[in-house]
């Protein structure tokens, strides 16, 4: 028996909107992940590009458990020497809450090529509001 790959008229890409309201950032993250990288698809191949597009809308009103606001730290460097940044999520929440989303969803991706045309299909905005009616999304309940 051969080994079936999808060619690229076979991959159908949709777009789903997840309502961030009230939900808990890592399984909203985990979702989203799922559906950038189409494993909930039988056509699925771990080295083709066969997920969907997802919106998510109201990331500010994400919630965290725990002590999670204070204590989780988020860090970058500047590449300057001594440029280690370091901010919580609470302060992140506060300042840019699309962002927060966001890295916790690309945390959860490949690191590489694949992972970055994943990361492109990625939506997050702060309010109810998206500009993708055009692309018809479906809501997805979680």
């Amino acid at each position: 028996m051969k080994s079936f790959i999808p060619r690229d008229r076979d991959i159908q890409k949709h777009w789903h909107v997840i309502d961030a309201e009230g939900q808990i950032l890592g399984r909203l993250a985990t979702k989203a992940a799922r559906l950038l990288t189409g494993k909930d698809k039988p056509i699925y191949t771990p080295f083709l590009d066969t997920g969907d597009h997802v919106i998510i809308i109201n990331a500010e009103k994400v919630k965290l458990t725990g002590k999670k606001l204070s204590e989780k730290l988020y860090r970058h460097h500047t590449g300057y020497p001594g440029g280690l940044r370091e901010t919580t999520a609470g302060m992140l929440l506060a300042k840019d809450p699309g962002k927060l989303v966001r890295e916790a969803v690309i945390g959860m991706l490949p690191k590489t090529k694949l992972g970055r045309a994943m990361r492109r299909k990625l939506k997050v905005y702060q309010g109810p509001q998206h500009p993708h009616q055009a692309q018809q999304p479906k809501p997805l309940a979680l």
